[in-house]
């Protein structure tokens, strides 16, 4: 008996510790990945026009459905022998860091502003589209069955809240900060992952939703991309101390 319980000692810290580290490890990265990213100026842009709460709560749960996907596809990957998934998830990281390197280098000042004059384009463009959909109310024209279908959903769920979700997720997919999830998922603990992301994408779309334009203005994407540079190269640098049996 006083075996098992040494053993269930010496177990349990390390659990943790993957939990831990693959929490921190999530939750930075999606922060760096996501401030100033697409999906962040969407979350903003539309909250200056819709409830926030409303907002929010679309966005992060298409976030968060993309996190827990993300983590699965990854997770999924560990039948591979776990010295290829770690080195090869290493590599990848090395390049995203190069590439975010570059990219802050040659990046201009004003960067931030002039992506959060495209989303709003963007954003006018579909709701215009949107609005001009014959099964919308006011917008006139026959009602064919599949658009029936929308119109009785739309009265349940909230038009704004589907909204955010749609666009959140699309902006979302094959996004870097999506892959950073899957290449986490494949050598943290998948839990660790899930919630540490999660949260990570909570607050980032807080704070677009919060003070998205004024964050805009005063953040340097510049700044954050070549932070997020860093953090990515130093994710894949540990590999080389910490080795994949740790």
């Amino acid at each position: 008996m006083e075996e098992i319980t040494t053993a269930a000692a010496t177990v349990a810290p390390a659990g943790l510790g993957g939990f831990i580290h693959a929490f921190v490890a999530s939750l930075s990265v999606i922060v760096v990945s996501e401030l100033g990213d697409k999906t962040f100026f969407i979350a903003a842009i539309m909250a200056m026009r819709h409830s926030r709460v409303t907002v929010l709560t679309g966005a992060v749960s298409a976030l968060a459905f993309m996190t827990v996907m993300s983590t699965t596809l990854g997770y999924a990957a560990t039948i591979i022998p776990r010295a290829y998934t770690y080195y090869g998830s290493s590599l990848l990281f090395a390049l995203f860091g190069l590439k975010m390197l570059k990219e802050g280098y040659y990046m201009a000042a004003d960067e931030g502003q002039e992506e959060l004059e495209e989303v709003s384009e963007e954003l006018k463009k579909k709701e215009t589209e949107l609005s001009s959909r014959p099964d919308v109310e006011g917008g006139g024209g026959a009602v064919e069955p599949s658009s029936l279908k929308w119109s009785r959903m739309l009265r349940v769920v909230s038009p704004v809240w589907v909204q955010a979700f749609t666009l959140t997720f699309l902006a979302e997919w094959g996004d870097r900060s999506q892959l950073a999830t899957i290449i986490l998922g494949a050598r943290e603990d998948p839990v660790g992952v899930t919630i540490g992301g999660t949260l990570g994408h909570l607050l980032c779309t807080t704070l677009a939703v919060v003070g998205g334009r004024l964050v805009a203005q005063k953040i340097s994407v510049r700044t954050v991309t070549l932070i997020g540079a860093v953090v990515f190269l130093l994710f894949a640098a540990s590999a080389l101390i910490i080795g994949p049996d740790a």
